[in-house]
């Protein structure tokens, strides 16, 4: 029975490359397997949803819909299906249907996003079995709230990209371009649509006979598959395990690879935000906001010399910065003067969360030579008693083994961005900017 279903999916994949230009070796099993899970979603908590995306039409993201639309179970073709409408389908008595969307760009588009923001919310919660979507329908003179299922598989193909809470839940299939050795035969429905309805029908069968078996499953994920793409993945994972053959080594290893493929999408702006900021501010503790946005419109592989037609100000970089709870609108005082600006021990949280480590230079050995002013950052053997002939805070070091350099800039600034002795932080680590 196990082979059976190996075999089965084999046949489903073969069928679709005959058609489908896939641009990598990964994404046919992985289309195969989507649409294996499709026939048994019912037995899943979460369904993930299959993108499509090319930067350029012409790439065969329609094809791979067609193919798709010939092997899932009750296929819903839709390019620009109304919200109640969906919900209707979802909603349908005999059975759950396949959810196929093309052009899916053009309705999350800038300019119908906010009127499409009805759609999004139930793709996006639909991934999740048991969620609904309240509604609140006419019946009569009498308004009646409703709970409205959203559970169901969906597959999109588009241009570019989808909205960011689309695609956390998609498996994306990056579609490129034939190149000239890749050879395809054109799908006609009235040709090989027999044939696909019948391999259609197989998969059901052979799908059908390990509903129990990849319901109660618990897959052993790979490395670094984890939170929302342990969610979107495990459910072809379970397939591949219960279809046994090469396809649980198969599917791990494409998820390894998308997954990968996944993580360098181009970051958002406010993340590429961050990621300039930290290569601006470099070794320094504090800038003005003047001097900031100087820096960042000077470089030229980043778009703050114009968005939306002009320079980034003072405000973008607030409001943007904002979100991410950094401290905005503060007097700092650096080598250039005093006034409004930022600190760097503001960003660092921010950096941490949500940027990759850097990694250190080459040849880095941490001396920092002889400066005459340092910061204690480690300290072996300290005598707590409080010097009497310094402030009450100053402590005697006895052994430092790490030690940092501190900029002096003649105006007694601390690495925190305090102004000469009113850094409590400093302080308390021991350093007398006196």
């Amino acid at each position: 029975m196990t082979a059976y279903l190996a075999e089965v999916l084999d046949d489903v994949q073969k069928f679709a490359t005959r058609f489908i230009a896939y641009p990598t070796a990964e994404a046919a099993p992985v289309h195969a397997l989507w649409i294996g899970h499709a026939h048994l979603v019912d037995a899943f908590e979460n369904t993930p949803r299959l993108a499509f995306l090319s930067p350029e039409p012409g790439s065969g993201k329609s094809r791979a819909m067609e193919i798709t639309e010939a092997l899932v179970p009750r296929p819903v073709l839709s390019v620009n299906a109304s919200v109640a409408y969906v919900f209707r389908k979802i909603s349908d008595p005999d059975g759950l249907p396949t959810l196929l969307m093309d052009e899916a760009d053009a309705v999350f588009s800038h300019k119908k996003a906010d009127g499409n923001e009805d759609l999004r919310g139930l793709l996006n919660s639909g991934y999740r079995k048991g969620a609904t979507a309240g509604r609140v329908v006419m019946r009569g003179n009498e308004q009646i709230p409703e709970d409205w299922p959203s559970f169901c598989p969906v597959a999109l193909a588009g241009l570019n990209e989808l909205p960011d809470t689309l695609m956390s839940r998609s498996i994306i299939v990056p579609m490129k371009k034939r190149r000239p050795d890749q050879v395809v035969k054109p799908y006609r429905r009235r040709t090989y649509g027999p044939e696909a309805a019948e391999l259609a029908a197989r998969l059901q069968r052979a799908a059908r006979r390990h509903f129990d078996e990849v319901r109660d499953a618990w897959p052993e994920l790979p490395p670094g598959i984890e939170d929302r793409d342990a969610d979107i993945w495990e459910p072809l994972v379970a397939v591949a395990d219960a279809a046994g053959g090469h396809w649980p080594q198969t599917v791990r290893e494409a998820a390894t690879q998308l997954v990968a493929i996944a993580k360098t999408k181009p970051q958002t702006l406010g993340v590429k935000l961050l990621a300039d900021l930290r290569d601006v501010f470099g070794n320094r503790e504090t800038m003005l906001t003047t001097d900031l946005l100087d820096e960042l419109i000077g470089i030229d592989t980043s778009p703050w010399g114009s968005i939306k037609g002009q320079p980034v100000d003072a405000r973008f970089l607030a409001r943007t910065l904002t979100k991410f709870e950094v401290l905005t609108n503060q007097t700092v005082r650096t080598a250039t003067g005093r006034g409004k600006g930022y600190k760097k021990v503001d960003l660092i949280d921010a950096w941490e969360r949500y940027l990759p480590p850097v990694p250190p230079k080459t040849g880095d050995t941490g001396d920092t030579g002889d400066a005459p002013n340092r910061l204690v950052t480690d300290v072996t053997d300290r005598n707590t008693s409080p010097s009497p002939a310094k402030d009450p805070v100053t402590r005697h070091v006895t052994d430092v083994t790490d030690v940092t350099d501190f900029p002096d800039n003649g105006q007694g600034t601390c690495p925190h961005g305090g102004l000469e002795n009113e850094c409590f932080q400093c302080k308390a680590e021991g350093w007398d900017a006196a």
